[in-house]
């Protein structure tokens, strides 16, 4: 059965008005929150009553409590407002240039690395974008993007790109992951073909960071024994850590748990060490605000230094 009540004649004005002449316990409450007289007030009240045909408000001496009509109203007049405050809040979002959601698929080398930070710095500045994040080979992460499931991929240099847009997003070094006690682990620096006759522990062999070690070992004639390969830099580091075997990783994978697992990094000498990851999307005229938002930022604290 439709309402008999017009929605359309309620105004926001009124409405805050109203909530705060009930708080306030008295119609000069809301008059001086709004900066009108307490007669314009009064009229407003006056105006609404009328319009929904029953009293809101009980006036005495002492200043005005609402109706059981008017408790009800109030009620639901706060829940408004606060949508409204949320809906402003979502569309100032928009103007700034971020809005919605975002869907990010990064490598291994992202979320162990730089990724958390950018996106708590991101987030901070756009509260009302909702992100979700996959953690996956770079390859797959590229084939996300040309098929549309994803609108941000930040992958290993090595990756075929498909013909993605794509820029520098990080810069990372590339270093030999020990146990403390170990002997390399008092060098400064260690050659490749040194470490090559160590038993090693990697990421899948599918996976961009290995096959940019592979062709490192390659470079130097040599090749690397992978005994044991996991899923993630955690389980790597774990597995050194109980002296599987050694591991080459980026310096942000691996600094965060040298303490807490008795780990060791040491320099690897004699190759380019430098591990560079490319931030690729379609054409970037056609992102989403908080993708563009989001590919900004990232471009920005690269010229940062950060």
């Amino acid at each position: 059965m439709p309402s008999s009540v017009n929605l359309s004649r309620f105004d926001l004005v009124t409405l805050r008005l109203f909530v705060t002449a009930v708080d306030g316990g008295s119609l000069s409450a809301g008059a001086r929150r709004f900066g009108i007289s307490v007669a314009a007030a009064s009229k407003r009240m006056a105006d609404l009553e009328a319009h929904v045909g029953m009293a809101l408000l009980l006036r005495g001496k002492k200043g005005v409590v609402p109706t059981a009509a008017g408790q009800a109203l109030l009620e639901q007049a706060i829940r408004v407002i606060a949508e409204v405050e949320r809906l402003a809040l979502t569309l100032d979002d928009y103007r700034r240039g971020a809005g919605g959601s975002l869907r990010i698929w990064a490598n291994p080398s992202a979320f162990a690395g730089f990724l958390p930070a950018l996106l708590a710095r991101f987030l901070v500045g756009h509260p009302s974008v909702k992100v979700d994040l996959e953690e996956t080979l770079s390859q797959e992460a590229v084939r996300a993007v040309v098929a549309g499931t994803t609108e941000v991929a930040i992958v290993g240099e090595n990756t075929p790109l498909e013909g993605l847009a794509s820029f520098v997003c990080d810069v990372d070094e590339l270093v030999l992951l020990l146990p403390a006690q170990h002997a390399l682990a008092r060098r400064t620096t260690v050659s490749l073909r040194e470490a090559a006759a160590l038993d090693f522990v990697g990421l899948n062999r599918s996976t961009s960071l290995m096959r940019q070690i592979a062709a490192l070992a390659g470079s130097v004639g040599c090749a690397l024994k992978v005994r044991v390969q996991v899923r993630n830099f955690d389980a790597v580091c774990r597995m050194v850590s109980a002296g599987i075997g050694a591991a080459i990783v980026p310096r942000a994978a691996g600094a965060p748990h040298v303490r807490s697992m008795g780990l060791a990094l040491v320099q690897l000498d004699g190759i380019p060490v430098s591990r560079r990851l490319l931030l690729a999307t379609r054409d970037p005229a056609s992102l989403s605000p908080a993708a563009r938002a989001f590919v900004e930022l990232a471009r920005q604290r690269l010229s940062e230094g950060a």
